[in-house]
């Protein structure tokens, strides 16, 4: 008796290689994105921080800009902060969209919202 062979066919590899080629390069895209709000949460926690000893709101921007230079941060600019005060502390937040083209006409737009509260 012969036993039927289980796999996959060459056109199923093929296809299923298309699709992750065409995740990965979507990732690959998205990626820069992500890391750049990470480094803007990062700096406006630090920045929440060190207002919890007292500071201005123009210190408040010109150290976040300071940041923004070493960190290669360029979607958001001190200006761009918002800072108020509550019973908390200082609280800063920072919201920017990001559209990032992905081929031709086609692109993924996504709005990012940094907030200093954990």
């Amino acid at each position: 008796m012969r036993s039927k062979q289980r796999g996959i066919s060459l056109l199923g590899l093929m296809m299923g290689a298309a699709v992750l080629i065409v995740v990965a390069l979507i990732g690959m895209k998205l990626f820069p994105s992500y890391v750049e709000y990470f480094a803007i949460k990062k700096a406006v926690n630090a920045l929440a921080g060190e207002a919890r000893g007292g500071g201005s709101v123009q210190e408040i921007r010109k150290g976040f800009d300071n940041r923004a230079i070493i960190d290669a941060i360029d979607s958001v600019k001190g200006s761009d902060l918002e800072i108020t005060k509550d019973a908390s502390g200082v609280v800063i937040s920072a919201r920017y969209r990001k559209e990032i083209p992905l081929v031709s006409n086609i692109g993924i737009y996504i709005e990012f919202n940094a907030v200093s509260r954990e």
